[in-house]
């Protein structure tokens, strides 16, 4: 498992479904990490690296958590975010 940072480069599973190595389709980058106002649950903070550069936040623990390969047999990637380097993104 990875450790995550703010500022990384992070891959979704569902990236293994793009066939443009090229396209930003499935990576994001972390942009902070948050606590839930009502629960104090971790939240991580994140924002798609592809239009419309949607910003998210997503439970800490669903974040880390694996893929569920009942569900998607044919995914490699271990877990549901993975950190990656790329140079795709020089200014990120």
């Amino acid at each position: 498992m990875h450790t995550f940072t703010i500022g990384a480069i992070v891959r979704h599973f569902k990236r293994e479904y793009i066939t443009d190595p090229q396209s930003a389709e499935y990576l994001y980058k972390i942009l902070a990490f948050a606590s839930h106002t009502e629960t104090g649950e971790k939240l991580v903070i994140y924002q798609a690296l592809y239009p419309p550069y949607k910003t998210c936040a997503r439970p800490y623990d669903m974040f880390i958590s694996e893929v569920d390969h009942v569900k998607y047999p044919d995914i490699k990637q271990k877990y549901r975010f993975e950190v990656i380097e790329t140079d795709l993104f020089p200014q990120a």
